[in-house]
Protein backbone atom coordinates (compact mmCIF):
# COMPACT_ATOMS: atom_id res chain seq x y z
CA UNK A 1 0.00 0.00 0.00
CA UNK A 2 1.39 3.38 -0.74
CA UNK A 3 1.66 6.04 1.62
CA UNK A 4 0.82 9.33 0.53
CA UNK A 5 0.39 12.69 1.75
CA UNK A 6 -1.80 15.86 0.26
CA UNK A 7 -1.95 19.26 1.94
CA UNK A 8 -4.59 21.54 0.87
CA UNK A 9 -6.36 24.81 0.96
CA UNK A 10 -9.06 26.96 -0.33
CA UNK A 11 -9.70 30.75 -0.35
CA UNK A 12 -12.62 32.96 -1.41
CA UNK A 13 -12.92 36.60 -2.28
CA UNK A 14 -16.15 38.00 -0.79
CA UNK A 15 -18.48 35.10 0.91
CA UNK A 16 -19.47 33.92 -1.45
CA UNK A 17 -17.22 34.84 -4.64
CA UNK A 18 -14.93 34.19 -6.83
CA UNK A 19 -13.24 31.25 -4.83
CA UNK A 20 -9.89 29.04 -5.45
CA UNK A 21 -8.28 25.92 -3.90
CA UNK A 22 -4.78 24.40 -4.07
CA UNK A 23 -3.68 20.88 -3.11
CA UNK A 24 -0.41 19.23 -2.92
CA UNK A 25 -0.06 15.14 -3.54
CA UNK A 26 3.58 14.23 -2.47
CA UNK A 27 4.44 10.08 -2.91
CA UNK A 28 7.97 9.51 -1.62
CA UNK A 29 9.78 12.50 -3.53
CA UNK A 30 7.51 13.18 -5.96
CA UNK A 31 5.28 16.35 -5.54
CA UNK A 32 1.88 17.27 -7.72
CA UNK A 33 0.35 20.17 -7.67
CA UNK A 34 -3.50 20.94 -8.82
CA UNK A 35 -5.58 24.38 -8.35
CA UNK A 36 -8.63 25.34 -9.68
CA UNK A 37 -11.82 27.17 -8.62
CA UNK A 38 -15.56 28.81 -9.12
CA UNK A 39 -16.84 31.87 -10.29
CA UNK A 40 -19.31 31.89 -7.27
CA UNK A 41 -18.60 29.73 -4.13
CA UNK A 42 -17.28 30.35 -0.49
CA UNK A 43 -14.80 29.34 1.43
CA UNK A 44 -15.64 26.23 3.02
CA UNK A 45 -16.63 24.42 -0.35
CA UNK A 46 -13.47 25.38 -2.32
CA UNK A 47 -11.72 23.79 1.56
CA UNK A 48 -13.78 20.76 0.60
CA UNK A 49 -13.14 20.63 -3.39
CA UNK A 50 -9.45 20.90 -2.58
CA UNK A 51 -9.51 17.46 -0.83
CA UNK A 52 -11.68 16.00 -3.65
CA UNK A 53 -9.97 17.12 -5.88
CA UNK A 54 -6.54 15.31 -4.20
CA UNK A 55 -8.11 12.32 -3.28
CA UNK A 56 -9.69 11.88 -6.84
CA UNK A 57 -6.45 11.78 -8.28
CA UNK A 58 -5.05 8.55 -6.26
CA UNK A 59 -6.60 5.67 -8.09
CA UNK A 60 -5.60 2.85 -5.72
CA UNK A 61 -6.15 1.94 -1.87
CA UNK A 62 -3.38 3.62 -0.39
CA UNK A 63 -2.23 4.73 3.07
CA UNK A 64 -2.77 9.03 3.20
CA UNK A 65 -2.61 12.04 5.33
CA UNK A 66 -4.51 14.68 4.76
CA UNK A 67 -3.40 17.81 6.15
CA UNK A 68 -5.35 20.79 6.31
CA UNK A 69 -5.53 24.29 8.28
CA UNK A 70 -9.42 23.53 7.67
CA UNK A 71 -10.97 22.74 10.83
CA UNK A 72 -14.71 22.84 8.80
CA UNK A 73 -12.81 19.76 6.74
CA UNK A 74 -10.72 17.72 9.51
CA UNK A 75 -13.48 17.95 12.25
CA UNK A 76 -16.33 17.44 9.59
CA UNK A 77 -14.53 14.17 8.06
CA UNK A 78 -13.37 13.08 12.01
CA UNK A 79 -16.15 14.21 14.24
CA UNK A 80 -19.28 16.01 12.93
CA UNK A 81 -19.93 13.60 9.61
CA UNK A 82 -21.49 10.16 12.09
CA UNK A 83 -23.70 12.43 13.50
CA UNK A 84 -24.74 14.67 10.24
CA UNK A 85 -25.31 11.04 9.20
CA UNK A 86 -27.20 9.69 11.62
CA UNK A 87 -29.63 13.30 11.97
CA UNK A 88 -30.41 12.88 7.98
CA UNK A 89 -27.84 15.72 7.33
CA UNK A 90 -28.79 18.31 9.87
CA UNK A 91 -26.63 19.68 11.85
CA UNK A 92 -26.81 20.70 15.58
CA UNK A 93 -29.17 23.88 14.81
CA UNK A 94 -31.33 21.61 13.18
CA UNK A 95 -30.75 23.06 10.02
CA UNK A 96 -29.21 21.12 6.98
CA UNK A 97 -26.22 20.46 6.29
CA UNK A 98 -24.14 23.14 3.96
CA UNK A 99 -22.41 21.53 1.23
CA UNK A 100 -23.87 18.27 1.38
CA UNK A 101 -22.98 17.60 -2.13
CA UNK A 102 -19.41 17.65 -1.49
CA UNK A 103 -19.36 15.94 1.79
CA UNK A 104 -21.10 12.48 0.33
CA UNK A 105 -18.51 13.06 -2.54
CA UNK A 106 -15.68 13.07 0.19
CA UNK A 107 -17.38 10.08 1.91
CA UNK A 108 -16.95 8.44 -1.50
CA UNK A 109 -13.91 8.89 -2.09
CA UNK A 110 -12.50 8.40 1.26
CA UNK A 111 -13.82 4.77 1.44
CA UNK A 112 -11.17 2.88 -1.29
CA UNK A 113 -8.36 4.62 1.00
CA UNK A 114 -7.12 4.70 4.65
CA UNK A 115 -7.27 7.97 5.51
CA UNK A 116 -5.60 10.53 8.75
CA UNK A 117 -7.23 13.88 8.89
CA UNK A 118 -4.62 16.21 10.61
CA UNK A 119 -5.11 19.77 11.19
CA UNK A 120 -2.41 22.67 10.90
CA UNK A 121 -2.69 26.12 12.20
CA UNK A 122 -2.41 28.54 9.13
CA UNK A 123 -0.50 30.99 8.46
CA UNK A 124 1.91 29.78 10.34
CA UNK A 125 5.08 29.44 8.42
CA UNK A 126 4.14 25.41 7.07
CA UNK A 127 5.86 24.94 3.71
CA UNK A 128 3.03 22.74 1.55
CA UNK A 129 0.35 24.98 3.66
CA UNK A 130 1.69 28.12 2.57
CA UNK A 131 2.09 27.12 -1.22
CA UNK A 132 -1.27 25.51 -0.97
CA UNK A 133 -2.39 28.36 0.16
CA UNK A 134 -0.53 30.71 -2.29
CA UNK A 135 -2.44 27.97 -5.11
CA UNK A 136 -5.93 29.02 -3.80
CA UNK A 137 -5.05 32.65 -3.66
CA UNK A 138 -3.75 33.14 -7.19
CA UNK A 139 -6.88 30.86 -8.76
CA UNK A 140 -8.83 33.36 -7.15
CA UNK A 141 -7.24 36.74 -8.48
CA UNK A 142 -7.17 34.61 -11.92
CA UNK A 143 -11.18 34.52 -11.36
CA UNK A 144 -11.48 37.89 -9.81
CA UNK A 145 -9.93 39.49 -12.76
CA UNK A 146 -12.02 37.11 -15.12
CA UNK A 147 -15.69 38.72 -13.34
CA UNK A 148 -14.08 42.12 -13.46
CA UNK A 149 -13.43 41.97 -17.30
CA UNK A 150 -16.98 40.25 -18.24
CA UNK A 151 -18.66 42.91 -16.46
Amino acid sequence: MENITIYCDGACSGNPGPGGFGCIIKKGDKEEEFSGGELLTTNNRMELLSAITALGKIPRHSKITVVSDSQYLVKGMTEWISGWKMKGWVNSKKEPVKNKDLWLKLINLSKKHSIKWEWVRGHEGHKENERCDYLARMYTKKLSSYKKNKT
